[in-house]
């Protein structure tokens, strides 16, 4: 939207006092919100990363698992998830996907914003993708990250990404980034869940099933019950699972409420909260239930037929292909129940244009009581709060996007 020229030098607007690392004028600030329009260089699109063949799957684990000191022969228990799609990952092209739809998206509205795309954990690396919008003259950048809830590695962890970014490219005080709000009760990311559980509902209707016959899973990633408990700002008390689980609850029970008032029949329908792709040890709680042990117990409570619902991801990628399409039907497969696995948002047009909608609320720093938001958790902080997101075992590092530490 605006040249480097037309900035104030960035060099002069920072200081081991400001409040925000790392971020613009108007987001340096205690302020959970800006109040401040803000001009930006570029988008900048953050993923997870994922393996482009056999070769890449030890070394992306690897990168993934960097500093637990688990071994080849662990981290080969999990390549075989990879190892069954021919060691490809879907999360790249899905987001190149979504990079272009969102281009599209601001072409239409006329905002002549560049979308650059860098990764945590495999190429395009986000250290090099910085260092390029740099190279090309874009030092204020506003940026996605891939994942809608609040927790360490879903939010935090994304702001030591940007942190380590700036300052091993050695681009700290020279790049600005910002990061626009968790989204996870945004209607852009929340319509395409609807659609996928009206459309299972109906379906099992037209099977023959009764409204109380049908269980809707709502299925996340299973975190740490310590860092589950630390997810979120310190001052807010959001009950056990933290921050991650009352946005997941909080998103499901929005859902089924609007469902049920298209069809009153469905208030028979129960839904629950389930967890998937658990990966620490057995004598380390974790969240649950379990998707596949919930699967299991489900017939004898009367269900036959089960909606799986990846509440927690924004695409079909490996937790989702293999831990749901695989595992999660198998064990309804076993069950005895009728099951299907609703769709991700991807690049439904009504999620691109919801993050686009966060893109110009960003840039307009538009208030807070007139953003969209579709649950009382929101709308989530533009700034993250102090001690937001604390990762147990690592204790806090660098981070940009929100108070210190």
């Amino acid at each position: 939207m605006s040249e480097t020229s037309q900035h104030e030098p960035i060099d002069n607007l920072h200081s081991e006092n400001d409040p925000v690392p790392f971020a613009s004028p108007a987001s340096n600030t205690e302020a959970a919100y800006v109040t401040t329009p803000q001009d930006y260089d570029a988008i900048l699109l953050t993923g997870f990363g994922g393996p482009e063949g056999q070769e890449d799957v030890i070394p992306f684990l690897r990168n993934v698992t960097a500093g637990r000191g688990i071994p080849d022969e662990r981290l080969e228990e999990v390549a075989t998830h990879y190892r069954h799609f021919g060691g490809v990952s879907p999360i790249n092209e899905h987001n190149k996907q979504l990079r272009a739809s969102i281009e599209a998206q601001l072409r239409d509205r006329g905002i002549d914003l560049p979308v650059y795309w860098g990764n945590r954990n495999w190429a395009p690396y986000l250290e090099d993708t910085v260092q390029q919008a740099a190279d090309n003259g874009h030092t204020r950048l506003l940026a996605i990250a891939t994942s809608a809830y609040s927790s360490y590695s879903s939010c935090r962890q994304y702001r030591e990404d940007f942190a380590r970014a700036l300052i091993d490219t050695g681009l700290a005080g020279k790049v600005t980034i910002d990061k626009v709000r968790q989204f996870f009760d945004h209607p852009g990311f929340v319509t395409p869940f609807r659609e996928g559980v009206e459309a299972a509902l109906r379906d099992f209707s037209a099977q023959g099933l009764a409204p109380e016959e049908v269980r809707v899973l709502f299925a996340t990633h299973s975190i740490p019950m310590t860092d589950a408990a630390r997810s979120g700002p310190e001052e807010l008390t959001l009950g056990e699972g933290g921050a991650y689980a009352a946005q997941h609850r909080a998103v499901g029970g929005v859902i089924m409420e609007q469902l049920r008032a298209a069809v009153p029949a469905w208030g028979e329908t129960q839904w629950e909260l389930v967890y998937q792709s658990r990966s620490g040890p057995a004598s380390q709680p974790w969240l649950e239930p379990d998707v596949c042990d919930r699967i299991a117990e489900l017939p004898a409570e009367g269900i036959k037929a089960v909606a799986i619902v990846p509440l927690g991801f924004l695409s079909d990628h490996m937790e989702v292909l293999w831990d749901l399409d695989e595992e999660a039907i198998e064990a309804a497969e076993d069950a005895g129940l009728l099951a299907t696995r609703t769709q991700t948002p991807g690049v439904h047009p009504e999620f691109v244009t919801g993050l686009v909608d966060l893109i110009q609320e960003r840039v307009a720093a538009v208030p807070a009581g007139d953003r969209s938001a579709m649950t009382d958790l929101g709308p989530w902080f533009d700034v993250c709060r102090p001690g937001c997101c604390e990762n147990v075992r690592r204790g806090f590092s660098p981070a940009a996007a929100g108070l210190v530490p």
